[in-house]
């Protein structure tokens, strides 16, 4: 298993957020984590990388106990995270950003380049020496991804990747995360676009009010309307 949660409770001061979260990812596994705006989505993958303070429970990456280890040890032990808000460096052009998320080669995980990366986002690879702040935000999120990868990760949290990104840039991340997948990569995405999930994942974990409500595989989810309909439809 390459990730496991278990009994996860995350406070923001005396707010309770989440309840017992449990969730998994398998080895090369792409897991999406559904929920309406405010379900808990961001919270429970900053707690999974220990930017949450307050929290308890579980957290075990590739076997390893990481639930009060500080987010630079397990960022370190390559597990990625790639936030909502991208946090890209706007004066540094998009080699440079991608120079600051190197991190050396790792047995268990697949190797990134910059060609490698420029293949998997042709829009990068035609504007690298571009500051970050003349880019789209599309091509900011593409950047975003790139450089969590020049950490050679082999578990990446993508935190809504689809949102607010143009049809056609849409459909070029699908292609990035299925590649990303093939090349061994395990994943969780957050999101509220169902359609885009059932592109890229193999199981779904539903959360509503900080608490899981339904898992199973996308075929399972398809099969239960009442449930997509209760606490996915907008």
């Amino acid at each position: 298993m390459k990730l496991s949660v278990q009994g996860l409770n995350s406070f923001y001061g005396p707010a309770h957020i989440l309840f017992d979260i449990a969730l998994d990812v398998g080895d090369g596994e792409v897991v999406a984590l559904l929920g309406r705006n405010g379900a808990g989505k961001s919270t429970t993958f900053r707690s999974i990388v220990g930017l949450v303070a307050q929290r308890s429970g579980r957290i075990e990456f590739e076997g390893k106990d990481v639930s009060n280890r500080p987010t630079h040890e397990i960022v370190r032990g390559g597990l990625g995270y790639v936030p909502e808000e991208r946090r890209i460096f706007t004066d540094l052009t998009v080699e440079e950003n991608l120079e600051v998320g190197r991190q050396p080669q790792r047995a268990n995980s697949p190797y990134w380049t910059r060609e490698k990366l420029f293949a998997l986002f042709p829009n990068l690879g035609e504007m690298r020496h571009r500051p970050g702040g003349r880019m789209s935000g599309g091509e900011q999120q593409m950047l975003t991804i790139a450089r969590t990868l020049m950490g050679n990760p082999s578990l990446v949290l993508l935190d809504e990747p689809s949102e607010g990104l143009s049809p056609k840039i849409v459909e070029q991340m699908v292609e990035a995360i299925r590649t990303m997948k093939r090349e061994g990569v395990s994943m969780i995405v957050s999101e509220q676009n169902l359609h885009f999930a059932r592109l890229i994942s193999d199981r779904a974990y539903i959360i509503e009010r900080g608490r899981i409500c339904f898992g199973g595989t996308m075929s399972e989810l398809d099969a239960r309307p009442d449930i997509r309909d209760a606490h996915l439809s907008l």
